[in-house]
C-alpha cells in the first residue's frame, strides 16, 4: 500500500513540472545557428564554376552555364541548376568551397514530400528558399 502512495506522490510532483515537448507545427524549434539545413542559392552570384558540383561527395548537384549575352563581359551565366536531396547528406562542403558565396546553408530542414520526384528541387526553389538563413556562414 505504502508503494501506491510513493507512486502517486511522484505522478503529482511531475504533473506540475514544465513540459519538455514541443508542440511542433505550431512552435518551431530552436536550432543552433551552425545547424546545417536545406541550402539556399543566390544565381546572381553564381560564376558557374563547378566546384560546388566536383566536391559533392554523393554527386547531387548538377549545374550547367552558358555564355554571358552581353559580349563585352567574360565568363558564364547559370543556366540551370539542381540538388537532389534525396541523397543529399547536407555536408556543408558545397558551400565551403564556393568562392562567391552563392550557395549558402540555412536552418530550414523540412522536406517531407509525398513522392521522391518532389526532392529533386531546381533553381527557382533554391532561390525563395528564404527561411531561416543562417547568420554566419563562414567561419
Amino acid at each position: 500500500m505504502r508503494g501506491i502512495f510513493k507512486g502517486l506522490k511522484y505522478t503529482i510532483k511531475e504533473f506540475s513540472q514544465k513540459s519538455v515537448t514541443y508542440d511542433y507545427p505550431n512552435e518551431g524549434l530552436q536550432l543552433p545557428d551552425r545547424f546545417r539545413g536545406i541550402q539556399k542559392f543566390h544565381p546572381e552570384k553564381c560564376i558557374v564554376c563547378n566546384q560546388c558540383a566536383n566536391i559533392c561527395p554523393t554527386d547531387c548537384i548538377k549545374l550547367s552555364g552558358k555564355k554571358h549575352p552581353d559580349p563585352e563581359k567574360k565568363g558564364k551565366v547559370i543556366d540551370t541548376y539542381t540538388i537532389n536531396f534525396e541523397i543529399c547528406i547536407l555536408c556543408d562542403l558545397c558551400t565551403e568551397v564556393c568562392p562567391t558565396e552563392a550557395i549558402v546553408m540555412t536552418n530550414n530542414f523540412e522536406l517531407a514530400e509525398y513522392s521522391r520526384d518532389e526532392l529533386y528541387k531546381d533553381l527557382e526553389w533554391l532561390n525563395a528558399n528564404d527561411k531561416n538563413i543562417r547568420k554566419e556562414n563562414k567561419a
